[in-house]
């Protein structure tokens, strides 16, 4: 009911699972992954000690085959399962048991594996494959085209979608870089769960990660600074007349600029050079995000 896959980025040190399934909440039961070790995807029959078990093993210096034997040596259920491990190096191995829905199945290749089970046919998986080998980008751009190639139609899940999760972990990767968590996103119930997941990751994308290109820094002058200030007016933060303002960036206007980028969560990506991010520029000129709200700090009450 599920297709999924873990993956490893040898540039970065990133590794991750991505997964699709009609189930609900998917999220909270196949994703396992912990930064500098690895990543589990546990599904079919789920075995959840999988995850944890697993990582342990492979923390303690077992290698993917070894923690995928050591998994399955116990479980009576064994020939139910479905898993897929990737370790701190890229070593992939999965397991589909005999028992398991048809279509089940696997591709296991460099730095990653993709597997799945009551599947539409093995062609998911082997566009999964060919989608992660072919997609330019780090590893969460990868991840999401694996998922949209198993999302076309005559692919994925023989029951249809309802939910999907973007695990992704790097050391101190996670917000203000107290956790390794550098991406988690949950679709817990939708029609479509990869394009929605897809669209809150975009959202994500702008205020939580640095992954822009530096070529997408604007400058603020000319119509960007009159565009910019219209807007901080409009919605409250700059206190200026629209009709006499002037393409000039003055310490008022940046101040306002600086209040708007905490009021919409932006903090990650506020200059203080004169430029902004193509992407926050779009989406204040676009979407023009809150109103000027006043806070206060409980010391100042």
């Amino acid at each position: 009911m599920t297709f999924s896959i873990v993956a490893f980025d040898p540039k970065t040190g990133d590794l991750g699972v991505a997964v699709q399934s009609k189930f609900p909440c998917v999220g909270s039961v196949v994703p396992w992954a912990k930064a500098n070790v690895g990543a589990i995807a546990t599904q079919a029959f789920v075995n959840t000690t999988y995850g944890p078990m697993g990582l342990k093993l492979l923390e303690e210096g077992y290698s993917a085959s070894e923690v995928l034997s050591k998994l399955l040596k116990d479980d009576d259920l064994r020939e139910q399962r479905q898993v897929g491990i990737i370790d701190a190096k890229g070593n992939a191995v999965a397991f589909t048991g005999k028992e398991c829905f048809y279509w089940a199945g696997q591709v296991v290749g460099e730095n990653f594996s993709c597997q799945g089970n009551i599947l539409v046919s093995d062609e998911t998986v082997r566009s999964m494959a060919e989608a992660f080998k072919e997609t330019e980008g780090d590893l969460a751009d990868k991840l999401l085209a694996v998922l949209s190639a198993a999302d076309e139609e005559g692919r994925g899940d023989v029951r249809g979608k309802q939910s999907a999760n973007l695990l992704i972990v790097r050391e101190k990767g996670g917000y203000g870089g107290y956790t390794d968590i550098m991406v988690d996103i949950r679709v817990d119930d939708h029609k479509e769960p990869i394009k929605e997941l897809k669209r809150i990751f975009h959202i994500y994308d702008m205020i939580m990660l640095e992954r822009e290109d530096p070529m997408n820094l604007i400058k603020i002058e000319g119509d960007v600074s009159l565009n910019i200030k219209r807007v901080l007016i409009e919605l409250g933060y700059l206190k200026k007349d629209p009709n006499k303002i002037s393409d000039l960036w003055e310490e008022i206007d940046s101040k306002a600029f600086e209040n708007w980028i905490g009021i919409n969560n932006y903090e990650n990506k506020w200059k203080t050079d004169g430029t902004v991010w193509k992407s926050v520029y779009n989406y204040l000129i676009k979407e023009k995000g809150t109103p000027m709200v006043q806070l206060k700090k409980m010391s100042e009450i």
